[in-house]
């Protein structure tokens, strides 16, 4: 499991520690504090651990800067840097629960595509993270990677990399059990389940009864929901491994944002370590609920605007972080809401 990681200088990032949970790992805060950054650099971070077959510094420099070059799609690696006068220095930190995985590079304003490694992993991680964006991806699949891989596209390389993850193949065996249990609230909000179809690789929504539904035709909503059922059944959610997912509330309904919260805080069980991004309250409160109904320790981070920048404050209780940007909006929306009838 990743303990924490620490930042200077990146984006908007402030620096500093994040102290992480081994289960669950929420962000909060305005748009522009950093939210998603803070996913893609860990994110980016961990996948060069996970696939790198060369772990020497010369190596290591290279994919790394690659890496958060393409996830980010800057323009070069020196534009993650802080901006502000004169030469600015970036620094990621990551340490780990095992010491031989711990890392540490930087790299400067002036950086064009390499970073320096100033403490390389002494091994590989046993696998590789998955990362969900704002949108759903199983209607990519599967001809975005190979489109990806052939021609130069302006799209994060985050898309490419959950589309393979996508496409691995269904576990069989003992651990089929397992899943069908982690699976079952999913399928039952979806109304069937995931299908891939062995010839054309595209994806399905089974239906009872009524056969098979074309990806494109079901709702975006459930779409999400597919993507996460999807990686459980090939394993990439099960026996330990990491999930970074940006804000999982999007397109989904209340009724839907229940079932993501209920499936996100039964995954650490499953030994994922799991890291998302969210503007909802009523997430944050299902994440609560889900979490006092069982023992998955919790972690949170909030983000905030200020005359210096920004701040964070992180703790393992929701209440206790401050400012929670999304309780405050809502209060003021309550009280506007009632001075209609006054």
């Amino acid at each position: 499991m990743l303990k924490n990681t620490s930042f200077q200088s990146l984006t908007t990032v402030p620096d500093g520690t994040w102290e992480f949970s081994p289960g669950l790992n929420v962000i909060i805060g305005e748009n522009g504090t950093g939210k998603t950054h803070v996913l893609k650099a860990v994110y980016s971070l961990l996948k060069v651990q996970a696939d790198s077959m060369n772990l020497t510094k010369s190596a290591l420099e290279k994919a790394y800067a690659q890496k958060l070059v393409r996830v980010f799609r800057a323009e070069s690696l020196g534009r993650l840097a802080r901006r502000k006068q004169g030469r600015t220095r970036c620094e990621l930190a990551l340490q780990f629960d095992d010491a031989a995985l711990d890392a540490k590079v930087g790299f400067a304003t002036n950086a064009k595509s390499q970073v320096e490694v100033t403490q390389p992993p002494r091994k590989r991680l046993d696998k590789s993270p998955a990362y969900l964006p704002t949108r759903e991806l199983v209607t990519l699949a599967p001809w975005f990677v190979a489109l990806y891989d052939n021609y130069h596209l302006e799209f994060e390389e985050t898309w490419r990399d959950t589309v393979s993850l996508l496409g691995a193949p269904a576990l069989r065996g003992p651990r089929e059990q397992r899943i069908a249990q982690m699976l079952e609230p999913m399928e039952k909000a979806m109304g069937g389940w995931v299908d891939v179809d062995s010839a054309t690789g595209r994806f399905y929504l089974k239906i009872p009864g009524e056969g098979r539904m074309e990806m494109p035709l079901v709702a975006e909503g459930l779409r999400k929901i597919a993507m996460l059922a999807r990686l459980i059944s090939t394993g990439v959610l099960l026996d330990k491994g990491y999930l970074f997912w940006d804000e999982p509330e999007t397109n989904l309904n209340p009724r839907l944002v229940r079932v993501v919260a209920q499936s996100i805080v039964a995954l650490p069980a499953q030994g994922i370590q799991v890291f998302l991004a969210t503007h909802s309250l009523f997430l944050l409160r299902e994440l609560e609920i889900e979490l006092a109904a069982r023992s998955v320790g919790a972690r949170f981070f909030a983000l905030a605007s200020g005359d210096d920048g920004v701040s964070l404050s992180q703790a393992d209780r929701l209440a206790e972080v401050e400012p929670i940007v999304a309780l405050d909006e809502s209060l003021a929306q309550a009280d506007r809401y009632m001075a209609l009838g006054d």
